[in-house]
């Protein structure tokens, strides 16, 4: 990425400032400049310890960088000349952290009106918690999602942390897109508070629904979609490998059940939920008898909804994930293509994140480009 020319996507000329951090903010940020918007990451000066990112981390990538500490004057003073000629700005700092260092949404919008200012928390910004510091595995313990996770024997499954970004990162985005587009008829900036509790909430949307019809229960491995249907779940293979089964709907099943060569044998209903483990039983014990790639194969012209599980090395060579062109690996660093994908205005794979600049350039440029 070059200053000054513009990036393809279809948010080509969208100027974001990143106030420097980690996780999930950081996947919104990257997610934005993938999409063609031109992303400044103001970080603080190097104090010793380890830099979260760097060029070989796709995370960081399609940025311009600006060194500011914050904590001084003339930090803040730099913050708030980007925020001048941004149009966004992204922050996920502990609650009144930004307020306090003068650079909070009062602040900003005070130099710019038309800004939308996103933040990111974990727990969110009221409430006990609000200050506590946190990770993942802690915002979705209280949204109910993580109890959910797992076999029924033993504790709950620690989640990756992908709910963390889709419940967090990714509601950034949709905040600031949505604010952007409300900007662009109002003229008037606003804060976009995102939280990972919040989102993971929210994409737990469903399940509450099912709660509520007397669908689903609290007991894990017990429901339809957390392992408790036998037609939907992982089984080994005589290899020591897995394959997925998720056959819900009934013709599915059915092609599942022949493939399997079970197809009028004796078994119990599907939705039979008493004799789930009878069934479970039995599909798991034909299953064992051929290797994850036998199956794979056996079931590869049939849409019986199972398929390999397979690790990231593997998944990084499937047909399927190279046909739709979702891996690439410049300079040997695998990692995702922009997503998702546009008919007229395809971003392209940004370069790696640069060196660091000088914040003269980057105003030059971003004033060059309100005129």
């Amino acid at each position: 990425m070059e200053s000054g020319v513009p990036r393809s996507g279809p948010l080509g000329g969208l100027k974001v400032l990143e106030m420097a951090g980690a996780g999930s903010v950081s996947h919104a940020a990257m997610t934005l400049a993938d999409l063609g918007a031109e992303v400044v990451r103001l970080e603080r000066p190097a104090d010793g310890s380890p830099r979260m990112g760097g060029p070989e981390d796709p995370v960081f990538r399609g940025r311009r960088r600006v060194v500011a500490d914050l904590r001084a004057a003339s930090g803040r003073e730099t913050a708030l000349a980007l925020v001048a000629h941004a149009d966004v700005s992204l922050e996920a700092l502990r609650p009144g952290v930004a307020e306090r260092l003068g650079i909070g949404p009062d602040d900003c919008l005070a130099r710019n009106a038309r800004l939308v200012y996103a933040r990111l928390s974990g727990f969110g910004r009221q409430g006990p918690l609000a200050p506590r510091a946190g990770h993942d595995i802690n915002y979705l313990a209280l949204t109910g999602a993580l109890r959910a996770m797992g076999r029924a024997a033993g504790p709950p499954a620690p989640p990756l942390n992908l709910l963390g970004f889709g419940g967090g990162g990714m509601y950034v985005v949709t905040g600031v897109l949505a604010a952007l587009w409300e900007v662009s008829r109002s003229g008037v900036g606003q804060v976009v508070d995102a939280a990972i509790l919040d989102g993971v909430t929210h994409l737990s949307t469903m399940i509450w629904a099912m709660r509520h019809r007397g669908e689903w229960t609290d007991r894990r491995q017990s429901n339809l979609t957390d392992g408790g249907a036998p037609f939907y779940d992982t089984y080994a293979c005589a290899d020591g490998e897995f394959v997925a089964v998720g056959a819900v709907e009934p013709q599915f099943y059915a092609q599942l059940v022949e493939g399997l060569g079970l197809a009028g044998a004796d078994l119990p209903a599907q939705h039979d939920v008493a004799a789930w483990p009878l069934l479970r039983g039995r599909l798991a014990a034909v299953i064992a008898t051929r290797t994850r790639d036998e199956w794979t194969a056996h079931f590869a012209e049939r849409d019986a909804c199972l398929t390999p599980v397979l690790s990231y090395a593997e998944a990084a060579d499937h047909p399927q994930v190279g046909g739709r062109g979702s891996l690439v690996s410049p300079a040997g660093i695998t990692q995702s293509v922009p997503q998702p994908c546009f008919s007229r205005t395809p971003a392209a794979l940004p370069g790696p994140e640069r060196d660091p600049e000088d914040v003269g350039a980057v105003l030059a440029d971003w004033a060059g480009a309100d005129r």
